[in-house]
């Protein structure tokens, strides 16, 4: 079973940056696509930013997402922040498991890290 956790989230004030971080661990598996989500107060889930599992760096205007090999991590670095990045932030692991040498897809959500940015 593969399992996704985010981590990172906490209180911020506006113009700082943070650093969030998505794990996946389990065995015989690999990630074909990482994706960040976000859910402001009282709206819908919306993409921020992603990167395929051969990717090492992707920059979406504010939204760095980067690879760390060692951890088995994706993180999301946010640069100068704003109240309206405040919100839950998911990640979201699409990729394949190995079952006795039969390939069975996944798409993972983890349980979402909460981010306050602070005026």
């Amino acid at each position: 079973q593969v399992q996704v956790a985010e981590s990172g989230g906490g209180l911020v004030q506006a113009g700082g940056s943070l650093r969030l971080s998505c794990t996946a661990s389990g065995s015989s598996f690999s990630v074909d696509h990482t994706d960040w989500y976000r859910q402001p107060p009282g709206k819908q889930r919306e993409w921020v930013a992603g990167m395929p599992g051969s990717g090492v760096t992707s920059v979406t205007g504010r939204f760095t997402v980067s690879r760390d090999k060692a951890k088995n991590a994706v993180n999301l670095e946010i640069d100068s922040l704003k109240p309206k990045d405040t919100g839950v932030y998911y990640c979201n692991n699409r990729g394949l498991r190995d079952i006795r040498e039969t390939l069975i897809p996944f798409d993972i959500w983890g349980q979402g890290t909460q981010v306050t940015v602070s005026s």
